[in-house]
């Protein structure tokens, strides 16, 4: 007849989502399987790299126990993600209503006859999980109150009045800015206006300047002509 296994262990290996420069932590439980007090103890390759709590204890019969490995924070990445570290889980059976405090070096001494139970647990890195993607916040400026619809099917009061007073700021923004607009065109149609009235006026005032310069001209030659006939009337009667 076999020997009754005491405790099993899950999982069997001790996965941490490697990150540098943080401490990080992972656990595996132990069930003990038999009708007595089991002691057990957990030693590690590398002590100093790891923190184990509880390091040693007393799982109850037909109950389970937790332990928790808490690893240091790591300054350099290790080379492929590989980890030698290994841990040993050592359990036997204590005398009934043993305690932590009952637990002694001798207890797990092979030599002495005690029957000892060992398991390794290995560890592995793996990658830490991403964080989820940001959602977008939607723009103020585009975006406008939703409207809810309540459980009985009608909308939140509080929403429609907010949306009937963006809907009324939309318009009188509107409605100013096309009444600015079409001030501005008034404006504008108006100096338009004075400048082709002011290109006229001068184009008169040209027309009016040669057409009194050749006045002058004629009126000129008028008083020769009369000046030359009175001479000439004048000497013949002489």
């Amino acid at each position: 007849m076999g020997v009754e296994e005491l405790i099993s262990i899950d999982p069997l290996e001790l996965r941490f989502a490697f990150e540098l420069k943080k401490q990080i932590s992972s656990s595996f439980q132990l069930l003990n399987k038999t009708d007595h007090h089991v002691a057990f103890k957990v030693k590690t390759t590398n002590p100093k790299k790891y923190s184990v709590r509880p390091n040693n204890g007393v799982v109850l019969p037909r109950s389970t126990g937790n332990v928790i490995v808490t690893m240091q924070a790591q300054r350099e990445e290790p080379p492929d993600m590989q980890c030698k570290d290994r841990f040993l889980v050592q359990s036997v059976v204590a005398r009934p209503g043993a305690t932590p405090k009952d637990i002694s070096p001798e207890l797990f001494n092979k030599e002495a006859g005690n029957h000892v139970e060992e398991c390794k647990l290995r560890v592995v890195y793996v990658s830490p999980p991403k964080p989820p993607s940001p959602v977008p916040e939607e723009s103020e400026e585009v975006s406008s109150p939703r409207v809810s619809e309540s459980e009985n099917g009608h909308f939140n009061t509080s929403e429609l009045a907010a949306v009937s007073r963006e809907h009324v700021e939309v318009e009188n923004n509107s409605s100013e800015a096309r009444t600015h607009f079409l001030k501005l065109m008034e404006e504008k149609n108006s100096a338009i206006q004075q400048n082709v009235k002011l290109r006229q006026e001068l184009e008169l005032l040209r027309r009016g300047n040669a057409k009194g310069s050749g006045e002058v001209r004629l009126l000129y030659v008028v008083l020769i002509g009369l000046l030359g006939i009175l001479m000439g009337y004048y000497m013949r009667n002489s």
